[in-house]
């Protein structure tokens, strides 16, 4: 099929692909189909601050709370906000006050990692659905108990993985569940945007109006350090999970789903969850402070089919034309995806189809919203969608820091005859007052 051609049924064959994917969850008293969902918005400075200004824009939504631990941030985020809307917001500092309103329908998290799976958690305990940014918690266990938590409370949970509502990607499965490539065998993503060093910085005193012990939560207790802090945190093993768990987990993400629809268009699947994981790398660039890799390679052996991942964040240059993408291979030509594009390769390397477009942030928020009122799984659904690919974010990173090859039992969700690497799969404590309640306790 050539561009044309695929164009012109594209879009509206992957919308209706789409909806079909999404199935009824547990019925509620459900919101007037006209009427505004009331928000909360938490963690509000980067990412968080670009969640902010959707939601706000949407008809469809009302910002309430802005939540932030830092002042300054907090009052920058409510003075912008009431620009753009003419509405002034609350400022708070905990989420849990937002929690106990009962005007609020929903929380939205653009927290750090490590504030990921105990406010998602309270959140369905309190009746409020979530949309949470990816990936879905500090480590497996805690995406296991929010997905619990989803279940046990009947709530809509989004992770951000914005790119299950981007047009261009939903028209390349679609393609791809037609069977184009073939028997699909493997496939692959990768990262190999440049990031920048962390040269070391001296312990001291937070900024000013920064709640430092609400910022760490349930991590352990250390002394201030701004490399640890605003936008560096993701580089630590207390609050993030490396680059493989920030933007990784889109490209494993759009890598996953990729294989599923090609082995979808061939008869084949379903794809599950992995076997065995291995990973290799290090810090092999980079003579810094940060704690995680800036060079990897994981391996996901499945049942019949690989998954490889490989993360290069100190390379200037794109790989099979991108920056940040991934690939299916088949027995009869292989796709590329990128985060604006996507292209059929014939087994002589010529484009058969293509596409373009780009991420929709403001798409994904109103599928949030949307399934609010209809109480339809959404397009980054947190079971069928975001557990998943974070989970393989989370088995790489245990995989690395365990440094051998570990054999995954995906009923028990644990590593099979390894009580060692298991160890990675939760933090080894959470400091008080802060708990995270096991899948079966939620």
């Amino acid at each position: 099929m050539n561009r044309r051609g695929f164009l012109q049924q594209g879009l509206s064959a992957a919308a209706a692909a789409a909806a079909a994917q999404w199935t009824t969850m547990p019925s509620k008293a459900a919101l007037s189909p006209n009427e505004r969902v009331t928000l909360c918005v938490a963690g509000v400075r980067g990412q968080g601050g670009h969640l902010l200004a959707t939601f706000a824009g949407l008809s469809s939504a009302v910002v309430k709370y802005v939540c932030d631990v830092d002042e300054s941030v907090l009052r920058q985020r409510i003075d912008e906000t009431e620009s753009r809307t003419g509405r002034r917001p609350e400022g708070i500092s905990d989420f849990r006050r937002a929690l106990d309103d009962p005007e609020v329908d929903a929380l939205v998290l653009g927290t750090p990692d490590h504030w990921h799976a105990i406010p998602t958690i309270m959140a369905c305990q309190a009746g409020k659905d979530v949309y949470v940014e990816k990936p879905d918690g500090h480590n497996l266990l805690e995406g296991r108990s929010m997905l619990a938590a989803m279940r046990k409370y009947s709530r809509v949970v989004q992770l951000g993985t914005q790119g299950r509502s981007s047009p261009h990607l939903l028209s390349a499965m679609e393609y791809l569940r037609s069977g184009h490539l073939g028997r699909p065998v493997c496939a692959k993503a990768w990262e190999s945007s440049r990031q920048g060093a962390l040269t070391k910085r001296p312990d001291g005193d937070p900024p000013p109006g920064v709640d430092y012990d609400m910022w760490l939560g349930p991590a352990p207790k250390r002394p201030f350090n701004p490399n640890r802090f605003h936008g560096n945190w993701r580089w630590f093993f207390d609050y993030g999970t490396g680059d493989l768990g920030n933007d990784g987990v889109h490209r494993l993400d759009m890598a996953r789903w990729a294989l599923e629809s090609a082995m979808t268009g061939a008869g084949e699947g379903p794809l599950g969850l992995p076997q065995s994981v291995s990973a290799h790398g290090g810090k092999f660039y980079f003579e810094d402070e940060q704690e995680w890799p800036d060079t990897l390679q994981v391996t996901y052996a499945f049942a019949s089919k690989l998954l490889t991942y490989e993360m290069r964040i100190w390379a200037p240059y794109s790989y099979h034309g991108e920056s940040e993408g991934a690939a299916v291979f088949g027995d009869e030509g292989y796709m590329v995806i990128g985060n604006s594009r996507w292209r059929h390769y014939s087994p002589k390397g010529e484009v058969v189809a293509e596409d373009s477009g780009g991420y929709n942030l403001a798409g994904h928020a109103q599928n949030f919203i949307d399934c609010m009122h209809s109480r339809s799984r959404p397009a980054a659904d947190l079971e069928t969608v975001g557990s998943v690919s974070s989970m393989l974010c989370h088995l790489g990173n245990a995989a690395w820091r365990a440094g051998r090859t570990l054999r995954f039992d995906a009923e028990n969700y644990r590593f099979i005859g390894d009580d060692d690497a298991n160890r990675y799969l939760t933090r080894p404590e959470y400091r008080a007052p802060w708990k995270l309640p096991s899948p079966d306790q939620v």
